[in-house]
């Protein structure tokens, strides 16, 4: 008789509510989230010149997007996209990383949320980012 109650008052307790964006701690150390960070530092130095010539910038969704690319070589080009494919795929694993120390998948959205956020104050002001519409605009 005890197994059904106890096993009664297991489902009947409320799931965990899944953090908000304020809830998230992005200076967080877990070995993972170091190693996606330290990856990150040092591409960001290969980045800048790009964002300084507005090549590239911040999109909505926080991922680097090649935003004109008109005015570079051939080579120039290949070296811009080759750090965007290089630099997106880590800034997924960050989140991720972080989602998974603070609750797990379910606090992906949040993490994804206050990263995004992170991101857009750190941004410089000259530098392109793009709005929800995918309109570009430069930092104030």
């Amino acid at each position: 008789m005890k197994l059904p109650f106890l096993l009664f008052l297991l489902l009947s307790l409320p799931l965990a509510a899944a953090p908000t964006s304020d809830q998230i701690n992005l200076d967080i150390g877990t070995p993972p989230v170091v190693i996606v960070k330290h990856s990150l530092a040092q591409r960001a130095s290969r980045l800048v010149r790009f964002y300084e010539a507005g090549v590239i910038g911040l999109g909505y969704d926080g991922m680097v997007k090649l935003r004109d690319g008109s005015r570079l070589t051939l080579a120039q080009r290949q070296i811009a996209e080759k750090l965007i494919d290089n630099e997106n795929p880590d800034r997924n694993s960050l989140i991720y990383a972080l989602a998974e120390a603070q609750g797990g998948q379910a606090a992906e959205p949040a993490a994804r949320a206050a990263q995004v956020r992170r991101w857009k104050e750190q941004f410089r002001s000259g530098w392109w980012v793009e709005d929800a519409g995918g309109r570009w605009s430069q930092k104030p």
